[in-house]
């Protein structure tokens, strides 16, 4: 009986850590938060929060993005990693540019 309990406490230690750690990841994030206002940002170029179309020259595929930051990316919402490779590829580009990724 005895094994079973400790089995238990540590495995809700072990639990405990993980969301301590969450949580202290979260906390950084919330930290580091900046807040952007769109109406100032620079639209000749691609940045943070650009929305983007691009076509692959290849195949004549033509999609659409915003580059967000890496935890806010989310495919299905058309919404890429300024840390991906397009993401990259991208920052700094302006409209008719050709990137290379």
């Amino acid at each position: 009986m005895t094994f079973r309990k400790n089995a238990e406490y540590d495995a809700a230690k072990e639990a405990q850590g993980h969301l301590e750690a969450k949580i202290a990841k979260l906390d950084d994030i919330v930290a580091n938060a900046r807040i952007i206002d769109e109406s100032q940002m620079d639209n000749s170029k691609v940045l943070i929060l650009s929305k983007v179309k691009i076509k692959n020259l290849t195949s004549g595929i033509q999609m659409s993005y915003t580059l967000v930051a890496e935890n806010e990316a989310n495919l299905k919402e058309g919404k890429i990693s300024i840390d991906s490779p397009i993401g990259k590829g991208l920052l700094g580009k302006k409209a008719g540019d050709i990137a290379d990724v």
